[in-house]
């Protein structure tokens, strides 16, 4: 299960976190990598470690997102897309601008990826995004990651239909301890940590491998195409 012996998986967002742990399952796996970032510093690193081809990207730059895709040594046989992690913002705090730069990424730049995906990736081959579980229940401030979480299924479902025979699904993951969730908590990461140890059905944190493990399976189980599988650990089942 899980061989990618000879396949070419690329992981956008693969400098960190979720993206870098699957890109590591993937070269484990017999792939050969190609990874995006950002942040050049990270990239250069999670490059070297790999042994992969490294590139900057930006998923809110058409430009530069099609001459990533159009330099690609094609076919490719899977893409996985992580996105930047969400926004949080009360409606009446909300800088409309960055709101704006957040779903440009998330809404049109996974259309823009699944056109790409359509040429570049071999037959059989899949694309995989990785969004969130924002969407199951309303609060303060997730309105915009909310938008996102629930947008992204139905352009997967769509695109499955429309780019076939290329695999389209999405993984919605509950909280996952990533370095961007220490950014995010800061100080209060550890008591985040043990409240979801003491509510969730698994009675541990989800990590970046959990998240990884299933996107290894979306890529070589070919019978799994236009659905969203969650990783949460459970989180959606306590009140």
């Amino acid at each position: 299960m899980n061989d990618l012996s000879g396949s070419t998986v690329v992981v956008i967002g693969g400098s960190s976190g979720i993206g870098l742990e699957t890109a590591r399952q993937a070269r484990a796996s017999g792939a050969k990598i190609i990874i995006t970032g950002r942040d050049r510093a990270r990239l250069d690193t999670a490059r070297d470690e790999l042994g992969a081809s490294a590139a900057t990207l930006d998923l809110s730059d058409p430009p530069g997102l099609e001459r990533f895709f159009g330099e690609l040594p094609a076919p490719v046989d899977h893409v996985l897309v992580t996105g930047g992690g969400p926004t949080y913002a009360s409606i009446a705090q909300m800088d409309f601008e960055q709101v704006r730069s957040v779903l440009e990424e998330h809404l049109l730049g996974s259309l823009r990826i699944a056109r790409e995906c359509a040429t570049c990736v071999a037959p059989g081959g899949s694309l995989t995004f990785v969004t969130g579980t924002y969407a199951r229940r309303p609060g303060v401030g997730l309105s915009v990651a909310a938008i996102a979480a629930a947008a992204l299924p139905v352009i997967t479902a769509n695109a499955a239909l429309e780019i076939s025979p290329v695999r389209v699904n999405a993984i919605a993951a509950g909280f996952v301890d990533t370095p961007l969730s220490a950014r995010l908590l800061g100080e209060a990461l550890e008591e985040r940590r043990q409240q979801l140890r003491a509510t969730l059905p698994i009675r541990r944190v989800v990590g970046p491998s959990d998240v990884a493990g299933l996107a290894l399976h979306l890529m070589t189980n070919t019978a799994l195409t236009g659905a969203t599988y969650d990783v949460d650990g459970g989180q959606q089942l306590i009140p």
